[in-house]
């Protein structure tokens, strides 16, 4: 039963990627407006400090970390909301897959489009703060753990909100509090990187918090959206 199933989950994800990229290719100038939105935060800091490099670094990590949350949280009203709006949802409740794990493979494409850019991108807007070099690696390595994490987070607010009309402001208010954390650990690693410090300790604690998150946000925001629809 076991090697039916995989062959059946494979199959429901490829057709849900497969789906979300045909939209996202109609769709292409919103698609752009989290990488956009963050470059104008970045731009904004930049300006506001004058452009004077050694203020700029100080405070680079944390600008990097403010503008990817920022963008992430953006995009996060509409992980499941053109699916409610056209009767999708009720389709994955029925579909002979488990719906948590169609919800883990929209989590993974809102986390694909919006932070996946912007973590390739890091090292351009780095450049533009004067992060240092030395920096670098440690903020790849937070981002790298600490987005997904995000995406699953908001995953369960959205999931949560899927059923109420213009939640934009309520997502922000209910994700802001558990996104706080993920900031603190992430702009900490490069913070502590910067002083010399061991910043090990925050990314074991940022990867610990996915591991747990892969687990548990897919079955909870599963769980919401049944709610919101029940």
């Amino acid at each position: 039963m076991n090697g039916a199933a995989l062959p059946g989950l494979a199959t429901a994800a490829r057709a849900l990627l497969t789906r979300d990229l045909r939209l996202l290719w109609r769709r292409r100038g919103d698609a752009l407006q989290p990488a956009m939105f963050a470059l104008l935060v970045v731009v904004l800091f930049a300006l506001a400090l004058g452009g004077e490099k050694e203020a700029l670094s100080k405070v680079a990590g944390a600008v990097l970390w403010m503008a990817v949350l920022l963008a992430g949280l953006l995009a996060l009203d509409t992980l499941f909301r053109g699916d409610a709006e056209d009767g999708s949802l009720e389709q994955w409740m029925l579909a002979p897959v488990p719906l948590a794990w169609l919800v883990a493979v929209r989590t993974f494409m809102h986390w694909a489009t919006s932070s996946l850019p912007l973590l390739v991108a890091t090292p351009f807007l780095g450049e533009l703060l004067h992060l240092p070099r030395e920096q670098l690696p440690v903020l790849l390595a937070s981002l790298a753990l600490g987005t997904p994490l995000l995406s699953l987070l908001g995953a369960v607010v959205a999931a949560l909100t899927v059923g109420m009309r213009r939640s934009g402001i309520l997502v922000a208010l209910l994700a802001l509090p558990l996104y706080v954390p993920v900031l603190v650990f992430g702009a900490g690693s490069v913070a502590a990187a910067a002083q010399g410090l061991d910043p090990v300790g925050a990314l074991l604690l940022l990867g610990a918090g996915l591991a747990v998150a892969l687990v548990l946000a897919p079955l909870a925001a599963a769980a919401a959206i049944r709610i919101a629809l029940g």
